[in-house]
């Protein structure tokens, strides 16, 4: 087994990694990196048939979860090339590209399903389902020629699945060559203690922050971010209070095919049409979207009468429309995302948006990647025999917490 990893090996996101044994070839996952905006005219990565579709030995494309930064690419890639990922990530994407322009529709030529192995030319595959911030995310066990790969994709041991962690460390993939494994939290100023928030702690501060909040909560999170969703829905209601979703997570959290995820027509949920998505429902004539929702619509009058009871979903795009409908009166902001995007221009937009209107923000989150002690307690577990790290902006470090890290650079052939 050869391995060329042609993005990733420097940074957070814009995975992307090949897999060679005699002449067969997969890629896993097609990322677009974080660090380049979404307008710019990327190239793939030099992955012989990836860009013309007709290279046979190419056997396909495995996405191991639904975040921009390990699918994004796809778009460029013809329909010839197979691609395998989750059946609910798929649902998800689908959705996100009627709503926005970070979905796709992809017509799969299988699905990945928790500790079920399947076979493209020379490779066995198996899928170990993860505990992230993005829905049916999957670590991916690659055996081809003897030699066995373990890539973590991106995972966590402290969301609302971290039981899928604890299952891994109990019951690890057996004799692994290399463990191909995240390191988001390994950065420059890491010390290899930091632990990370719960999500069930980031439910205990909601719930404070709810309580005290005079006026509506403005719950600003990512709308893949189904964890997270289900954080402010459950702190909503040990608040007295009523969560607001806007129609495009009432189309996700529907797609996640889970019922034990808040829904649309659950108690104690409405559902708002921001502006941008009712143009969206006009242009394409797609109706039957609101009205499957229309007995739990809310509208702008009822949010400014009702202004004291509310959690609402809400994002930047929507201030105009918030302002207008007067229910920003002791209203309280919760950014549940990376602190990070608040520097970047569009969070000082925000920010000074907020200053305006005397509305407070507060930061409640926790981080979709795993702490650098739990990713120690995985090397422990599956004892590989090297770890290569990807998925970090400070792969150099990786010696300083684990044993017998082998550094690669993008773009190297190597040898597993």
């Amino acid at each position: 087994m050869r391995v060329r990893i042609h993005r990733g090996a420097n940074e957070v996101g814009g995975n992307c990694v090949e897999v060679e044994h005699d002449g067969a070839r997969i890629v896993l996952d097609l990322g677009w990196p974080l660090t380049v905006e979404h307008d710019v005219d990327l190239p793939l990565p030099p992955v012989a048939g990836l860009a013309s579709g007709d290279d046979p030995s190419l056997l396909g494309i495995v996405i191991s979860h639904p975040h921009f930064d390990h699918y994004g690419l796809l778009a460029k890639v013809p329909r010839s090339v197979p691609v395998y990922l989750g059946e609910a990530a798929l649902r998800i994407l689908r959705e996100a590209a009627f709503f926005t322009q970070m979905g796709m529709d992809i017509a799969p030529a299988g699905f990945l399903w928790h500790r079920q192995s399947f076979v493209l030319g020379p490779f066995k595959l198996t899928a170990y389902l993860n505990d992230h911030s993005a829905f049916d995310a999957y670590s991916l066990l690659v055996e081809v020629g003897g030699r066995k790969l373990f890539y973590t994709g991106d995972m966590r041991a402290h969301g609302r699945k971290a039981n899928l962690f604890e299952e891994l460390i109990r019951q690890p993939p057996g004799g692994a060559d290399v463990l191909l494994m995240e390191g988001t939290h390994i950065r420059e100023d890491a010390d290899g203690t930091e632990r990370s928030r719960t999500e069930q702690e980031v439910e205990e501060v909601c719930v404070e922050t709810f309580r005290r909040t005079p006026g509506i909560v403005l719950a600003m999170y990512s709308p893949q971010n189904i964890d997270r969703l289900v954080t402010f829905y459950r702190a909503a209601l040990r608040s007295d209070r009523v969560f607001v979703m806007d129609l495009y997570a009432a189309a996700t959290t529907a797609a996640t095919g889970r019922d034990t995820i808040p829904r649309a027509d659950w108690d104690r949920v409405r559902v708002y049409l921001p502006r941008s998505q009712k143009h969206r429902i006009v242009e394409t004539q797609a109706f039957e979207r609101t009205d499957a929702v229309r007995a739990k619509r809310i509208f702008p009058e009822e949010l400014r009468e009702r202004r004291k009871q509310l959690v609402m979903q809400f994002r930047f795009s929507m201030a105009k429309e918030l302002e207008a409908a007067g229910c920003l009166d002791g209203a309280q902001a919760v950014w549940s995302m990376w602190p990070g995007y608040l520097r970047e221009p569009s969070g000082q937009r925000l920010l000074a948006w907020l200053d305006q209107h005397g509305t407070p923000l507060v930061v409640h989150h926790a981080s979709g990647h795993a702490s650098i002690p739990d990713l120690q307690r995985l090397v422990q577990a599956i004892g590989p025999g090297r770890v290569v790290p990807i998925h970090s902006a400070a792969g150099d470090r990786f010696a300083e917490f684990f044993p017998r890290v082998d550094r690669q650079r993008d773009g190297i052939l190597w040898e597993v």
